[in-house]
């Protein structure tokens, strides 16, 4: 049989036991959380990449990627040369109320015009101003975080070593070039002022 007022006892241990111990719980306003580098918190868009591909629009599963273009022809650029046309970018929109950030758009953007920034903090009291016009998908640029950097043991790409060694070898030339004598040319000198 249970002692009368042993429960009370248990749960006072308890109390007792967790107020001698720090604190777990961050008060967020005043204390931000530590994000992980690849979190996803708003995605970022680099305008000046962007080719209007609409990659991105056709792959997403939630449809919350809104492009409008429009086609402009581009002059030749030298005379009898062909006109160009190129697509410019009239809308471009991620209603963030639909999208479920899975990412997909990121990864299959070519040009590496959409970015994730680790922002989280864009809650609105009205779900219109949820969707994000270009303006403000290029202001979430400035929170995008630097790609990491290299690792210095790894290899050098072959691209890379190849052109090094090219301009190495063009340095070596132009080197050797520039310290070997010259000769003086004929008839210029002691001997030439004789004749």
């Amino acid at each position: 049989m249970p002692i009368p007022g042993s429960g009370l006892a248990k749960g006072l241990a308890v109390t007792l036991r967790t107020m001698t111990k720090k604190t777990v719980t961050a008060q967020y306003p005043d204390v931000q959380p530590e994000l992980p580098p690849r979190s996803r918190g708003v995605i970022g868009l680099f305008e000046e990449n962007c080719t209007v591909c609409m990659l991105c629009a056709r792959e997403c599963p939630d449809w919350c990627i809104y492009i409008d273009s429009h086609k402009e022809t581009v002059p030749a650029a030298v005379e009898g040369g062909r006109e160009r046309s190129r697509n410019v970018l009239d809308r471009f929109a991620i209603d963030f109320s639909l999208c479920m950030y899975c990412g997909i758009c990121i990864e299959v953007c070519p040009f590496d015009a959409l970015f994730w920034s680790p922002e989280f903090e864009y809650a609105e009291t009205d779900i219109h101003e949820l969707t994000h016009e270009r303006d403000k998908l290029r202001e979430w640029m400035w929170t995008v975080p630097a790609p990491p950097a290299l690792d210095p043991g790894a290899e050098e790409p072959k691209e890379v070593a190849a052109a090094r060694k090219a301009a190495d070898k063009l340095a070596a030339a132009q080197a050797a070039e520039a310290a070997a004598p010259t000769e003086p040319a004929p008839g210029s000198g002691p001997e030439g002022d004789r004749a």
